[in-house]
């Protein structure tokens, strides 16, 4: 097992129906801020991190986002029939990513300050961890609403709490993935798993983030973009 991971997950098979019209004629990671779509900010995010494998899931308008990603290197998940959620979408995935940990990032959120993958892997620890989550403090979650999702102790180990908020980032072990039954089904039951034997860690971004799952979230992403001079 390799103590850094080289293989990414981009999760970019959504609907993306909280954005209604803009996403009749295209994927919501398709979508426009700054100049560019959603997921080439993921891509550059990974591209500075120096990470090699690069997969992504594809259900909604899958041809769109294939043309796009496929001659940028990004192998392609399908998932014709229908969504499999993070957790199932990853199980499939695994065949292109490897057995050993992977990054997972989520393709409708830009980020400012420090690159999450970059400081992820310098956290990681994977005597200790079987998964790393980026969280962000509830005043520096844009566009997101809810009271959070995990509670931090002083060593970075995480429990179920209305706290801090998970960003879409993490580095996580995908082993555990096929003692789970089900098809269809969310990381969350990974994670749950993780927990109960004091597993999941979890370290705090440092710079700007941006949830695009809004119409309104385009405008806060440029605006948080412009803010840190990246546009």
């Amino acid at each position: 097992m390799r103590d850094r991971p080289d293989a990414v997950m981009i999760f970019a098979a959504g609907f993306g129906t909280r954005m209604g019209s803009l996403t009749q004629d295209r994927p919501k990671p398709m979508l426009e801020v700054g100049g560019q779509p959603l997921i080439d900010h993921a891509l550059d995010l990974i591209r500075a991190a120096g990470i090699k494998t690069v997969v992504a899931n594809l259900h909604f308008k899958p041809d769109v986002l294939a043309a796009h990603l496929a001659p940028k290197g990004v192998a392609l998940s399908l998932e014709p029939e229908r969504i499999l959620e993070t957790g199932g979408g990853l199980r499939q995935a695994r065949t292109l990513l490897g057995s050993d940990p992977v990054f997972t990032l989520n393709s409708d959120a830009v980020w400012t300050g420090q690159n999450p993958l970059t400081r992820l892997a310098q956290a990681w620890n994977p005597q200790e961890m079987d998964a790393l989550l980026m969280l962000l403090e509830p005043q520096d979650a844009n566009g997101h609403t809810g009271p959070g999702d995990f509670l931090r102790d002083g060593d970075g180990r995480l429990s179920r709490g209305p706290g801090l908020i998970y960003s879409g980032a993490q580095i996580i072990k995908t082993d555990g993935l096929d003692a789970i039954r089900e098809d269809v089904f969310s990381l969350n039951l990974l994670w749950d798993q993780m927990l109960t034997h004091d597993r999941l860690f979890g370290i705090v971004h440092k710079g700007g983030w941006c949830d695009v799952g809004r119409p309104e979230g385009i405008a806060l992403a440029e605006s948080l973009l412009q803010s840190a001079g990246d546009v």
